[in-house]
């Protein structure tokens, strides 16, 4: 098992990971930058924060923690974090997006292995993390499954059948986070389709609700010890997040969504996060 960092060592890898997220997107000239920097701290404490139990020695140990980034559009942050961590190749991550790369627009198992599930499809990652995490719990395993959702993906339907689904078989081993970054592909979340009151919905379907700010790495630590204290129902955890946070011009910039930075903004961006 990975050993648990600091808060100083995980705040620097944090850093890491969005140079990492800023040179990925640049080199392939598109991709998703802003939703990949609000969910840096929600990877960052999985994979080295102690909340996530994994062996990249042994990526299908049975008993490991499952991941499912249901916002398969984030890959960026994924492939760092696991890349990072020992599971994948640093020096490829530049090849993202480009044909023949394990790093595609969207994770994906046939490329990837060690990847739990290919996603991107918005509204189905918590059927897959319920469907894992109910399949533990028969089998006897302490295995638990994290499930990141973004907030424009809380609108589809399939997100709410799932949470019916999971609070009525009390499927307690299963955490979503919802990154709560207020921006989604065509602009603001409260201007599309307005999902608040969030905590409050997620508590009507019967899921135990923790409501923290998303980049509050011991916030973070301990809300993850919560959940998995939660005996008899599901967690969700609304995570208030900035879109692009840690690039002052990303910040709250619903451009960059699904826009990659030009070489111009690459350069400011990487001395930003010197």
């Amino acid at each position: 098992m990975p050993k648990i960092k600091s808060l100083d060592e995980l705040q620097a890898i944090a850093k890491q990971i969005r140079r990492d997220i800023i040179e990925m997107t640049s080199a392939a000239g598109s991709g998703h930058p802003g939703g990949s920097l609000s969910s840096v701290e929600l990877l960052t404490t999985l994979y080295f924060g102690g909340a996530m139990q994994h062996d990249p020695a042994n990526p299908k140990w049975a008993d490991r923690d499952r991941l499912i980034l249901s916002k398969g559009h984030a890959a960026p942050v994924l492939y760092s974090a696991m890349a990072e961590a020992g599971y994948l190749p640093k020096d490829k991550l530049t090849t993202l997006r480009k044909l023949g790369s394990i790093y595609q627009g969207h994770p994906d198992v046939r490329f990837i292995p060690q990847l739990d599930a290919s996603t991107g499809s918005l509204g189905e990652g918590v059927s897959i993390a319920l469907g894992m995490g109910l399949a533990a719990k028969l089998n006897g395993s302490p295995s638990r499954t994290y499930c990141i959702l973004g907030d424009g993906e809380v609108q589809e339907g399939q997100v709410w059948e799932s949470a019916m689904f999971g609070a009525f078989h009390k499927v307690d081993n299963i955490v979503v986070i919802v990154d709560h970054n207020r921006i989604q592909l065509d602009g603001f979340v409260k201007d599309i389709m307005e999902i608040e009151p969030l905590v409050e919905k997620w508590q009507a379907f019967g899921w135990h609700v923790i409501d923290l700010g998303g980049h509050d790495i011991p916030a973070l630590q301990a809300a993850f010890a919560e959940a998995a204290a939660t005996k008899g129902k599901p967690t969700a955890i609304v995570a208030r997040t900035v879109k692009g946070k840690g690039v002052s011009f990303m910040e709250n910039n619903p451009k960059f969504h699904g826009v990659a930075p030009n070489k111009e903004e690459t350069a400011l961006a990487l001395k930003e996060l010197q």
